[in-house]
């Protein structure tokens, strides 16, 4: 029988034992097995091991008496992140703008920046200055200097393999296959991570939205591109060699004849498909704020969006209850610029969801939509980042973090 690597269960085990600590504040240690199910060996082998590199800190809580009110007993022993442990940036890269933001070792931002410009097309050389650029500003608005910070990480639209960090498409290069972990962390001299827009999202939604008390939920993205993120068991599930999932390639129809992928009904191209007489409508679709503007046209009873509102909400809502179908997930999450289009999207997206669905599944699954902040994205991609430093060996120099793009 094969048995499991000693080293992959111990990081395992690792990031557990910090991410209950960060969820809970404070925690005792048979609090964390508990949660855990990990043994009390355990459990006191990794916490004597996050003391040691300072990861942790113990705080005494009360005074433990006896129950007639004898003799003083022992404090309880509770454990805390060391928030100053390590900082990192997380950036959400769009085409019509960057975010950056920066935090400490549980999450919390230190310092938050947007530059509203359009970076879709430009030459890599200029999209690093920009991505440079705005890195070391959020990072001096944090008080910090780039030797603080311990990793980027970028959360790009498309499809990107996490383990090589490469960028093998997306709308912001005009070439595939991008390089784009090593370019940055060569520009800036430190650990740089990519991840895909839905992932991030993903696991914004999982240590900061509304998926905190759920380890086992769906989120999809609705914007230019369709991303999927599936979290299980707490972790990021990704498919072969690392790659981040896309629905906009999804088929809808029953035969060949009929077939369209679903970003070719749903994505917001082809929402916003067409030559358009509102100038107005045209510049917001250059700066990427289309999908705003069309809801204000909505609501002023301007109805030349309607039919297609409603023709790919009730895609999407087709296509998540297949999700459904093959997860069974007990939530899923919608985030997205096409979110703007409100009740003509949600409405009919809704409608064809439970139509779909099987009878025992409307018992399990709920739809959440969530009309995020950039922010919230560019925080999932600095949780991506500690998620790896929370699995990862530390020492006197710090986190061991694997061969590749991270180093």
């Amino acid at each position: 029988m094969k048995t499991a690597d000693p080293e992959l269960m111990r990081a395992i085990n690792r990031f557990h034992v910090l991410d209950t600590i960060r969820r809970a504040g404070a925690i005792s240690r048979v609090e964390i097995g508990e949660r855990t199910q990990l043994s009390a060996t355990t459990i006191s082998a990794i916490t004597a091991s996050l003391l040691d590199d300072e990861l942790i800190t113990p705080h005494h809580e009360g005074d433990i008496r006896a129950e007639n009110g004898g003799n003083r007993g022992r404090p309880r022993v509770m454990l805390t992140l060391n928030a100053s442990a390590a900082r990192v940036v997380g950036a959400r890269i769009a085409t019509n703008g960057l975010v950056f933001v920066v935090t400490d070792f549980q999450g919390d931002i230190l310092a938050r920046l947007t530059l509203p410009v359009r970076v879709d097309g430009l030459p890599l050389p200029v999209f690093g200055d920009l991505v440079e650029d705005g890195v070391r500003r959020c990072v001096l608005d944090a008080g910090l200097g780039l030797a603080d910070v311990t990793s980027v990480a970028l959360a790009v639209p498309g499809i990107v393999e996490h383990g090589s960090g490469r960028v093998r498409s997306s709308a912001l290069f005009r070439d595939p296959d991008v390089p784009l972990a090593g370019f940055i962390a060569e520009r800036l001299g430190v650990a740089a991570i990519v991840e895909s827009h839905a992932n991030a999202a993903a696991m914004a939604q999982h240590w900061f939205g509304r998926a905190r008390d759920c380890d086992d939920f769906v989120l999809v993205s609705v914007e230019d591109t369709l991303g999927l993120g599936v979290m299980h068991g707490g972790q990021l599930f990704r498919g072969a060699r690392e790659l981040s999932l896309d629905l906009g390639h999804m088929m809808m129809g029953v035969s060949t004849a009929q077939s369209q992928r679903l970003a070719d009904i749903a994505g917001e191209k082809a929402i916003l498909d067409g030559e358009h007489a509102d100038l107005r409508l045209r510049e917001a679709m250059r700066v990427g704020r289309g999908m705003s503007h069309v809801r204000r046209l909505l609501a002023e009873g301007d109805d030349g969006f309607a039919a297609a509102a409603s023709r790919a909400g009730e895609a999407l809502g087709i296509a998540i209850a297949n999700l459904a179908g093959l997860f069974a997930p007990p939530r899923v999450i919608l985030v997205g610029s096409s979110l703007a289009l409100g009740r003509g999207l949600v409405e009919p997206l809704q409608a064809s969801f439970e139509r779909v669905l099987t009878g025992p599944l409307r018992e399990v699954t709920q739809i959440v939509i969530d009309e995020a902040g950039d922010e919230l994205w560019a925080r999932g991609a600095a949780a991506v980042a500690l998620s790896e430093l929370y699995g990862s060996p530390w020492s006197t120099t710090g986190p061991a973090l694997r061969d590749g793009p991270l180093l």
